[in-house]
């Protein structure tokens, strides 16, 4: 006697039940995979800790040419049409330079803690300096303000505004970061304009001096003041 569909002994399988052990296996995996990327990702933490954030590896030449753009900004936020390059100021030009960027990460801590900690080899500062002359103390004041307004609309973050007498300093990041550009008012009329970039790397390969230094192209001066420049060389 043939037995129906749902005879005894012949009970179909539910699908659910079917679909069970897969939705297991796909959840360990999921659990497992998560569980590695968190290992992994502590991992690179406790190293870091140790270690120290690894420097950014940049070209110096790269580096300072977007310094010289920084400090265009920055001139055109003062407002000072008017003032001149003072082409005999001695910490005028640009520099790449070993010496300021000590180590990082715990493992590095006695040399952090030392009065002369030791710098990291290969790691440089590139920094660019000018300076505008006949600009008096009131005038200098009064562009500070202006460049403290003005950067700050286009998004840059003032850091430092202080004030000592009739000197003002101004320091300000640009919005994507990376550096620091300053401006601070000096006696005779001065008003100095520098820029210095965050410690980075140098690729491998490239020119160091015997001092440390990294050779660089020409100083860009804003392009407003290339005319005194130019006038100061063609003297000679």
């Amino acid at each position: 006697m043939r037995q129906g569909p749902h005879a005894p002994g012949l009970q179909p399988v539910p699908a659910l039940s079917r679909r069970r052990p897969r939705a297991r296996r796909a959840v360990v995996a999921l659990a497992l995979a998560g569980a590695t990327a968190v290992s992994v990702w502590l991992g690179q933490q406790a190293w870091s800790l140790w270690e120290g954030t690894p420097f950014p590896v940049t070209d110096p030449a790269a580096t300072a040419q977007r310094l010289d753009e920084d400090t265009q900004q920055a001139y055109d936020a003062l407002g000072l049409p008017d003032a001149r390059l003072d082409t005999e100021w001695s910490d005028s030009g640009r520099t790449a330079e070993e010496g300021s960027c000590s180590y990082r990460g715990l493992n590095h801590l006695e040399d952090q803690l030392s009065d002369s900690p030791p710098s990291v080899p290969g790691v440089v500062v590139v920094r660019t300096v000018w300076a505008l002359k006949g600009v008096p103390a009131q005038t200098g004041q009064a562009a500070l303000r202006r460049a403290r307004s003005a950067l700050r609309r286009k998004g840059w973050h003032v850091t430092t505004y202080t004030a000592a007498d009739k000197d003002i300093d101004l320091s300000a990041t640009p919005p994507d970061g990376g550096a620091t550009v300053r401006l601070v008012t000096y006696p005779r009329d001065r008003l100095e304009v520098s820029a210095s970039a965050d410690c980075a790397r140098v690729p491998q390969g490239t020119a160091v001096d015997e001092t440390g230094e990294v050779p660089l192209p020409p100083q860009q001066l804003p392009w407003q003041l290339s005319g005194f420049r130019h006038s100061r060389q063609t003297s000679h």
